[in-house]
């Protein structure tokens, strides 16, 4: 079931998401709705708070970017209380982000290069690994989500300042996307 996604201004964006237990029987449905919810919003990552659910799920299609990264072709995962455990300590790098939570805006945000990050797969396997490139930066837009943080919190100064306009507006419904969303009332 396609559900709405929450925008900037809802208040369980901004909270700290609960661990959840994967094998309780409202993850199935709610993994299941979260994918359904990607697909029908043409996104690559979701977050169970932009569904409106604050616990620590998360799930990630890169399949939608195989043409320019052929090596994420069929990557499509669930991550069930994910956390980032470490930082590379390699250059941070800048690039584009969007979010379906802040339609209509996209800014460059600088990111560590490479995480490594714990979490529960949807086999119930507990994972501790390093990832790098594009899904390193994905896993850290997606995971902030669980920590009540939006990509345009990582954004410093002047620019910051420049944005309040876009976000005022996102914040009270004053945008147009083509998918179903909740915005605060």
């Amino acid at each position: 079931m396609v559900l709405p996604i929450y925008t900037l201004g809802q208040p369980v964006l901004r909270q700290v998401a609960d661990d959840v237990d994967p094998n309780a029987p409202e993850m199935q449905k709610l993994v299941g709705d979260m994918f359904d919810t990607l697909d029908n919003s043409g996104g690559i990552g979701l977050a169970a708070p932009q569904v409106g659910q604050p616990v620590r799920v998360v799930v990630i299609d890169l399949n939608p970017i195989k043409d320019d990264y052929p090596q994420y072709e069929g990557y499509r995962h669930v991550f069930f209380n994910p956390y980032i455990e470490e930082y590379g300590t390699g250059p941070q790098e800048s690039m584009e982000e969007g979010c379906l939570s802040l339609p209509g805006m996209s800014e460059s945000v600088k990111r560590p290069a490479t995480i490594r990050v714990s979490y529960t797969d949807e086999a119930g396997q507990d994972h501790d690994e390093w990832a790098d490139g594009y899904l390193a930066r994905v896993m850290q837009h997606e995971f902030d989500h669980l920590d009540g943080k939006v990509y345009t919190d990582r954004i410093q100064g002047l620019r910051k300042q420049m944005l309040k306009g876009k976000l005022n507006d996102i914040v009270r419904g004053h945008f147009s996307c083509d998918y179903k969303v909740k915005v605060r009332r």
